[in-house]
């Protein structure tokens, strides 16, 4: 590469390491391994190819040992009483999946040259959710970082990674992680996730990584054969026990999981996190641990932007409080989702149905983040929700799309396979000039015309009962209700289902895909131009009006300026908007006088009235 006279210097090579009380660290008197098994008197360490040493036992559960046999590159596994050899659970890495040995891996030899790297405030973020393995046909993170450049030119200043934690198998969407610190080796080693990040970074793109902490796998996960208090019976979530957060033991279990936090954002140099399913994260400490997550990381970051963003089925505004020490940036709005794909489809199915026929909750999904504030879902037959409208728009993360939207669809049929192309760039344009933080799904800039379906690597039992699980549970729906028809739902450990989700990057330039990303390109410049300086000043939700009963009217205010939207989601003419006194900034479908034609949007932006 040859470098401009007049451009800056290189930054220096800086190495990052995250100190961790248990795992392998390499130390001056060669590699520290630690282990926690509370419940067993001796624990082995066996070096691969080498010899089986004896760990101490220390006061706590803690069992150690400093060896100078063992180096970067080394494979170990810990050994049980009863023979069994297990992965370390703080593995950096694991070459040969969740059941092989461990790696000793040096962090501080990677040599980081993103020193120079600020981050971005929050306000700035457009997302792209990507799933490593179907993004490019490598599948991995070298080549991800290969498309980084595209994304540059679309306008992205910020990816956010599903999760990468080790899990069994060569697939898989990343939800049944085991080993929480090992990126899996099916998308690369350690360094190769690192050279992503520092990729973005030059291209002043953040990087967002999904994390779970509600539970773990249910393959690849040995911590209850030596940590059982790893887990607690006194709360339950859908996928068993809950992890022991809240027990008088629980203290190493909680730095487990804070530690891993910390690690992603220090070693991995990432820009933040989004928290999946918190409110399957079951604590009554005095400190949840959701709280102490983000008070530690922000201590441990300070005067850096880090962006920390839930998923919370219960829609609990109490943690949106992106200046507060404890507080999180933002929530991945579910409700906003739900009021666009029911205009966009007519789908009133499942929790659909509380969405349908009720302009309201588009409205106030739109202008306030939360459509659902307290009153009853008759899906769930119970309440839903708290008030949001007091909340600044970008403690809300928009989408039209997202993997659970489509994935968790029978046959993964993005927006774009169930609407019509003018329906779909009406809500396009809707979400993408709000003033919450807009997100996009991978491919859908270009209207991929592949699908993304529900995929893993499963094996034995568990394969049949997930491939069983995932069919049963459209029989309620009217489409499936015909066995042979659930037959047909694409079978989730099939090598097939998961080559169908991968994105087809040939099609991005051809008509009719090129045009919408372009499309894409145009509509997220007027955005960086015209919306993003006013959301600094834009701290609460806006105020709205339902136009002749099927049309919605936002304003919100941003200190002397104010942001106006005009959204006709049906596919008839619309009457009764109110008259705007802004210029344009953006118009899809048309508008003459109080009448909206269908599928149209009208973005103006004007002085305050």
């Amino acid at each position: 590469m040859t470098v401009p006279m007049n451009a800056a210097p290189p930054a220096a090579p800086v190495a990052r390491c995250h100190v961790m009380p248990f795992g392998a660290a390499i130390t001056g008197a060669g590699v520290h391994f630690r282990l926690w098994a509370p419940d067993l008197d001796r624990v082995e360490l066996h070096l691969i190819g080498g010899p089986v040493l004896p760990l101490s036992r220390e006061e706590g559960g803690w069992h150690h040992l400093v060896s100078d046999l063992a180096g970067p590159g080394t494979r170990y596994a810990f050994r049980l009483p009863d023979g069994l050899e297990v992965p370390d659970p703080a593995s950096r890495h694991q070459p040969e999946d969740v059941h092989g040995p461990s790696e000793v891996i040096d962090p501080a030899a990677y040599p980081w040259r993103d020193g120079d790297w600020a981050g971005r405030p929050w306000h700035e973020a457009v997302i792209y959710e990507l799933h490593i393995g179907t993004f490019t046909p490598e599948g991995t993170f070298r080549a991800a970082a290969g498309k980084l450049d595209e994304l540059a030119a679309l306008g992205i200043t910020a990816i956010e990674i599903m999760p990468v934690a080790d899990f069994p198998g060569r697939r898989n969407w990343g939800y049944d992680g085991t080993l929480l610190y090992a990126p899996d080796a099916a998308y690369g080693r350690p360094e190769d996730f690192k050279a992503l990040v520092e990729a973005a970074h030059a291209r002043g793109i953040m990087v967002i990584l999904d994390a779970v902490y509600n539970h773990f796998g249910p393959d690849g996960n040995y911590l209850p054969t030596y940590a059982p208090r790893f887990f607690t019976a006194r709360h339950h979530t859908p996928w068993g026990a809950a992890v022991n957060y809240d027990d008088p033991d629980a203290l190493p279990v909680r730095a487990f999981v804070l530690h891993n936090a910390l690690y992603w954002i220090e070693e991995f140099h990432l820009d933040g996190l989004r928290l999946d399913a918190v409110h399957a994260i079951k604590d009554d400490s005095s400190e949840h641990l959701l709280d102490e997550l983000a008070r530690r990381v922000r201590a441990a970051n300070p005067g850096r932007p880090v962006h920390l963003i839930l998923e919370n089925e219960e829609n609990d505004a109490a943690r949106l409080r992106p200046a507060a020490p404890q507080g999180f940036s933002a929530q991945w709005n579910d409700d906003l989702h739900h009021v666009l794909h029911v205009a966009l489809t007519g789908e009133a199915e499942g929790y659909y149905g509380d969405y349908a026929g009720d302009v309201t909750r588009r409205a106030r999904a739109i202008a306030e983040g939360f459509a659902f504030q307290g009153e009853t879902m008759a899906h769930r037959g119970a309440a839903r929700g708290t008030p949001s409208a007091h909340l600044p728009p970008t403690a809300f993360v928009a989408f039209l799309q997202n993997h659970d939207q489509i994935g968790n669809r029978a046959l993964g049929e993005r927006i774009s396979a169930l609407a019509p192309p003018a329906a779909v760039k009406a809500a396009s344009a809707l979400y993408l000039l709000a003033p919450q933080i807009p997100m996009l799904f991978m491919g859908e800039e270009w209207a991929a015309s592949t699908p993304f379906r529900f995929f893993c690597d499963f094996s034995g039992d568990l394969a049949e009962a997930v491939r069983d699980g995932r069919r049963a549970e459209f029989a309620h729906f009217a489409a499936f209700r015909d066995p042979a028809r659930r037959a047909a739902i694409p079978d989730p450990l099939d090598p097939a289902t998961f080559a169908a989700s991968r994105l087809n990057w040939d099609e991005a330039g051809r008509a009719p895909h090129a045009a919408v990303r372009d499309w894409h390109r145009r509509i997220l410049a007027v955005r960086r131009e015209k919306v993003v300086p006013l959301l600094p000043r834009l701290h609460a939700g806006g105020t709205w009006r339902i136009a002749g009963g099927r049309g919605v009217a936002v304003r919100w205010r941003a200190g002397n300026a104010e942001l106006e939207l005009m959204a006709n989601l049906s596919a008839d003419p619309v009457r009764g908007f109110p008259s705007s006194t802004g210029a344009v900034l953006w118009t899809e479908g048309w508008f003459d006088g109080d009448r909206a034609g269908p599928w149209s949007v009208r973005w103006a932006l004007g002085p305050a009235a």
